[in-house]
């Protein structure tokens, strides 16, 4: 198979869908690898690191989708570059299509098929190709939430772990998953009074088990979240429903309960984000004011440390693509039911369920779509 792998062109996206040692695994396997000219860079990985790999590198992104079989990525490709996927070509990237009408109506057009990591399972019931880069973005929203606190860039003024005779930073992690617990664990190893909430009662009991004493926890009801965000300095929303758009916990309205200057850092905006304000924003204007309270809404946190990133996700993306490459995704996902579960689209069709039921729209299961 051609695998092929443009350069991000997302704003201020420096991470790379294929390493080098990715591109090496692939070549040994037989396939062919074609990358474009400095996608790497922004990882630290230069050209000649996979020319001496074995892969070829040209110099534009329409020859590498003009001729690759399977289009490996990070982001979800943008406007210019879906007009380029074409019919039974193979995408292997995130998608995160619920809260993103316009992608699926484009990838749907252009016949091609449609792999999101983010809905790739495993045995445990996780998410192996989403959890490198929450575990990423739940270790970076304590440090991002600490800058947002700053006075000079409209916080609170406050410091996470206070000093001698101060108190510290009240921090309120919603979600007591991958991105929540790391998230936890980091705020609380800065020195801040940490409380998680979720809804599993087991969930909240291994945490409590495995990290006792770092940080607290409580239940995720509607009068304890309002009641803890109250008092808090910095709100990370990291809860995650696969696939789906981000229910929305903090709304409009409560925003005048918070402290003045308070912080909300939304791990789900790729989602749709998870608080009524919520917008995404960029590394290079990566926060906003709405009614004294600071949003930062980036929706690629992970490419801010995009060599640790590129070379987490490639890591857990490599053995997937090697099946898709080595069997073809029709075998690849009927001999494995959890890359099933990562097809999104298929020629002309949507195959997610959470996603049409998020845009209102049909939907064939990815069993009837291996038959197409």
């Amino acid at each position: 198979m051609h695998i092929g792998c443009p350069k991000e062109i997302k704003p201020q996206e420096f991470r790379v869908g294929l390493t080098p040692n990715a591109a090496r695994e692939a070549i040994a396997h037989g396939h062919k690898v074609t990358v474009e000219t400095m996608a790497g860079a922004g990882a630290g990985f230069p050209d000649q690191d996979y020319v001496d790999a074995g892969a070829a590198v040209v110099d534009t992104a329409a020859e590498i989708f003009a001729t690759a079989d399977m289009i490996v990525k990070v982001k979800e490709p943008q406007p210019g570059e879906r007009k380029m996927l074409r019919e039974g070509q193979l995408l292997f990237t995130y998608l995160h299509l619920a809260p993103d009408p316009e992608q699926t109506k484009d990838l749907i057009a252009s016949g091609c098929t449609a792999i999101a990591y983010e809905t790739v399972t495993d045995a445990a019931g996780g998410l192996p190709l989403l959890a490198p880069m929450s575990e990423v973005a739940g270790r970076l929203a304590p440090q991002v939430g600490a800058w947002t606190l700053q006075k000079a860039n409209g916080g609170r003024g406050v410091l996470m772990g206070g000093v001698p005779g101060v108190g510290p930073s009240r921090v309120v992690v919603i979600g007591g998953g991958v991105v929540g617990t790391h998230a936890a664990r980091i705020a609380a190893g800065m020195g801040a009074d940490v409380t998680v909430l979720d809804r599993s009662l087991p969930r909240l009991r291994y945490l409590d088990d495995v990290f006792g004493g770092q940080f607290k926890t409580s239940y995720a009801s509607a009068g304890n979240t309002a009641e803890l965000a109250e008092q808090a300095d910095l709100i990370v929303g990291a809860v995650l429903i696969p696939g789906a758009e981000a229910p929305k916990l903090i709304s409009r309205a409560q925003l005048s309960t918070l402290k003045p200057g308070a912080a909300l850092v939304d791990v789900a905006i790729d989602q749709g984000g998870c608080f009524e304000t919520s917008r995404a924003t960029t590394h290079q204007d990566p926060i906003y004011d709405v009614d004294g309270i600071m949003h930062y809404c980036v929706a690629n946190m992970p490419g801010a440390v995009a060599r640790t990133s590129t070379i987490a996700l490639g890591n857990a993306t490599m053995p997937f693509m090697l099946a898709l490459a080595d069997k073809g995704w029709r075998q690849a996902c009927e001999d494995d039911e959890h890359l099933l579960n990562g097809l999104n689209v298929h020629a002309g069709e949507l195959t997610y369920y959470a996603v049409g039921k998020a845009l209102g729209m049909d939907v064939i299961s990815p069993a009837l779509a291996l038959k197409k």
